[in-house]
């Protein structure tokens, strides 16, 4: 993914737990800072591949739709824009790498926006909305151990 901002955290779980909790969209809000509200607008057997979210993050607030492509070995996620208010563009993935104890997950992320912003600025809010995604799903997951 060209020009994505990306970081990784190490959940003590093995991958197949960690990525039920990416799975598991209606319970975002309770766990993912920011997004209010989840609805799943379509699903091929028990994943889910076009997904409604709002997002409330202070000055910034957006309804966004995304399309989901899940890998066959259930060890990634990527995600493209459908359609947004302020977003123009959201390309994303979920990467786990781990073991029986633990798992590595990277995220990776690139927004473009309607407004104009700059490269830099842009990038640091990429950093911030991952690296709070990335805590808010170690928590999820290792609190349900």
């Amino acid at each position: 993914m060209a020009d994505a901002t990306t970081s990784s955290i190490t959940i003590a779980a093995p991958p197949d737990r960690v990525m039920a909790v990416i799975a598991d969209f209606p319970a975002y809000p309770d766990w993912a800072e920011q997004v209010t509200s989840v609805e799943v607008l379509s699903s091929s057997g028990d994943r889910a591949e076009r997904v409604k979210f709002t997002m409330d993050a202070g000055p910034i607030k957006d309804n966004y739709t995304l399309d989901y492509t899940w890998a066959p070995d259930g060890r990634s996620v990527s995600w493209t824009l459908v359609k947004g208010q302020i977003q123009k563009r959201q390309n994303g993935s979920y990467t786990l790498v781990g073991s029986a104890a633990e798992t590595t997950v990277t995220y990776s992320l690139a927004v473009d926006l309607n407004i104009p912003m700059i490269g830099m600025l842009r990038r640091k809010a990429e950093k911030v909305i991952i690296d709070t995604a990335l805590k808010g799903l170690k928590r999820r997951v290792e609190s349900a151990a």
